[in-house]
């Protein structure tokens, strides 16, 4: 299967045809979400999904300027077709295609969408909302970009006092793009590029996607970065790497729900 190729990274539409042939070669039930000015957004849910199985959620492509998240989610369902027929997934490829067109973060509206996701009146989280609600979710994997970022990092929202991050984020890095090395990212206190809160955050002007799956009942919630100013081809395969670390053996409160 070929991959998609990094320089029409912002090419949504070649983006959704690779999708189409991991669908047909992985046995994926291919779902419509919304239309929005003219771009059909989907997404995607295994045979162990539809059969009942929690699926864990993936997704990517809130934000148009992190291409190296919906080039990643790619690589990564390219290069696990039997994990994808064997087991529980959602898969929603790319949440702001406008986005992704104009290399921007915000939406067709020039808002940003991951300060929306508690709102069922958005013409894609209300939607979006309503997939949530039907299924219990034991994990969710958000994957993101940040231009100030110096290296990878995670944002943990669990019940795990110590979280469980860590070992993950150390198979993602490498000596090309390593961890990011600071003590506070966006106004949290991280260590060793995680930052991680027991309790879903309160008051903040919109909600994130990650925030909301995990007020939503979703145990564990991890948003994964990686520097928007290295090198794509690093970035891509810290995500696919990202993934492929927390997907071998997830944590026990997602074997046990």
């Amino acid at each position: 299967m070929n991959q998609l190729p990094l320089h029409r990274c912002h090419d949504y539409a070649e983006l959704i045809r690779q999708w189409r042939l991991v669908a047909a070669e992985a046995g994926l039930k291919k779902y419509e979400l919304c239309q929005v000015d003219g771009q059909r957004i989907v997404w995607f849910e295994t045979a162990a999904a539809q059969t009942g199985t929690p699926p864990i959620y993936l997704s990517a492509g809130v934000h148009g300027d992190e291409p190296a998240a919906t080039s990643g989610l790619l690589a990564w369902a390219q290069q696990n077709i039997t994990r994808l027929r064997r087991d529980a997934f959602l898969l929603f490829p790319c949440l702001n295609p406008h986005g992704l067109l104009a290399n921007t973060r915000v939406n067709q509206a020039g808002e940003d969408l991951n300060r929306r996701f508690h709102l069922d009146d958005d013409p894609v989280c209300g939607p979006w909302r309503q997939v949530i609600r039907a299924y219990t979710l034991p994990m969710g994997i958000c994957l993101h970009e940040d231009y100030d970022a110096q290296g990878c990092y995670v944002y943990e929202l669990s019940p795990h006092p110590q979280g469980w991050s860590r070992p993950l984020l150390q198979k993602a890095s490498s000596a090309r793009l390593p961890i990011d090395p600071r003590r506070k990212i966006d106004g949290h206190l991280s260590h060793d590029g995680v930052i991680q809160r027991q309790r879903a955050p309160r008051n903040l002007p919109g909600m994130p996607e990650a925030v909301v799956l995990y007020q939503m009942g979703c145990p564990i919630s991890l948003t994964f970065e990686t520097p928007s100013e290295f090198a794509l081809t690093d970035r891509v395969s810290a995500h696919r790497r990202f993934l492929n670390a927390a997907l071998v053996q997830p944590p026990a409160s997602t074997r046990d729900r």
